[in-house]
């Protein structure tokens, strides 16, 4: 596997011991069946289970039971997930990052008790709710209400592109609470099975095809005043939610675009044109040394990024320049591939076509390309672009 200035020689043995664990599992359970998944617009939810078991969710968090290892641990499960699929490690993402992680952050002993375990072993399986059908990259000016009646809240809105919602046992979703002075933004606990929850399945996707995505409303939907989060008001809960996703997704797309570069070139070392391998041409090398080099800047920011997380002086910035560049370079790797692969290269026997389709989802959620780069702009100058 590419690693070209040897960044996995410094790995300890722990996380050595986790990417081994999610490369072999990706290759024995997910691999030889995700193309079907893929055209058939599944996933593959028999594996779930065996995905916490192996401790593929919330990877870094502690207690309850969970695996408490490295942020560099947790990134190299996300890049040996989405190496399969983006998908696989969409499901862990949202999982880990955005449904566990606000339960461990803001939840009351009560909640972590009762959530954290059972879904860091893929008992029961986590959604996030932020995004609403007219209300995507300003998520501040969301319509999804929560009001207090005696000791219930009762919620009334819609979401939509919620990855797990139609396999979840509970939604993390965000509303406004108009109980309270100022309707703050707070995070309710939605049971799936909760009366005047109607949750269906995102159908007609051409990208993130193996994933399970969805939408749903809740008219008059009740729950007790014990599932709100109460360690957190306003747009910092779901905003330190999207900052622990997109982490993992810098370390994903790392993993897209070697599958990539391995499928290009191993085709490329194989496949003879003119009486010699293609790989021998100057044009294929020129790609492969291309492809080479920015999967590994992108490796080296990926890295370098868990080195400010484990230290505590990530800021989320930091995520939004290495969620953007890397998304970006593995959705260009992947068509380079393609390419190299000619004909062959849009059948899905194999993968770089679907990585490249996928990208396109990769690139627009979780904050899209164009949103990440006025974060920075903001950042770099002080003066904020979409105000």
């Amino acid at each position: 596997m590419l690693d070209y200035v040897e960044l996995e020689a410094e790995l300890d043995d722990e996380e050595r011991s986790y990417r081994d664990s999610a490369r072999e599992f990706v290759d024995e359970h997910v691999r030889p069946e995700i193309a079907a998944h893929y055209e058939a617009g599944t996933f593959p939810e028999e594996i779930i289970p065996e995905m916490g078991e192996r401790g593929f969710f919330a990877t870094s968090l502690a207690g309850y039971g969970l695996p408490d290892a490295s942020e560099t641990a947790y990134g190299l499960v996300m890049q040996e997930l989405e190496a399969c699929d983006s998908g696989l490690r969409s499901m862990a993402s949202v999982q880990g990052a955005l449904a566990m992680y606000p339960i461990h952050a803001f939840g009351s002993e009560e909640q972590k008790d009762e959530w954290l375990p059972p879904m860091g072993t893929g008992q029961a399986i986590g959604g996030f709710a932020l995004t609403e059908p007219d209300h995507g990259s300003d998520p501040s000016r969301m319509e999804t209400r929560a009001e207090r009646d005696g000791d219930e809240y009762v919620l009334d809105g819609e979401k939509r592109w919620c990855t797990n919602s139609p396999i979840a046992d509970v939604l993390v979703v965000w509303a406004r609470d108009t109980s309270s002075e100022g309707e703050p933004v707070r995070g309710f606990l939605v049971e799936t099975d909760r009366d005047g929850l109607d949750i269906d399945s995102i159908d007609g996707k051409l990208s993130l095809r193996a994933s399970s995505s969805g939408e749903f409303t809740m008219d008059g939907v009740r729950i007790p005043e014990g599932n709100v989060l109460p360690d957190v008001e306003g747009m910092k809960g779901p905003l330190s939610c999207l900052t622990q996703a997109r982490y993992g997704i810098a370390w994903g797309a790392v993993g897209a675009a070697r599958d990539c570069f391995e499928e290009a070139r191993a085709y490329a070392t194989d496949r003879e044109q003119f009486g010699k391998p293609i790989g021998g041409f100057q044009l294929q090398q020129d790609k492969l040394a291309e492809m080479a080099t920015r999967i590994t800047t992108s490796q080296l920011l990926a890295h370098r990024l868990a080195e400010l997380k484990e230290r505590g002086e990530m800021r989320p910035q930091h995520v939004s320049m290495a969620k953007r560049n890397n998304v970006e370079m593995a959705r260009d790797q992947a068509r380079v591939a393609r390419e190299m692969l000619g004909g062959n290269g849009i059948t899905d026997e194999y993968s770089p076509i679907r990585h490249m389709a996928n990208m396109e989802t990769v690139y627009t959620y979780e904050g899209t390309h164009d949103i990440h780069t006025l974060i920075l702009g903001q950042d770099l100058t002080g003066i904020a672009a979409f105000e």
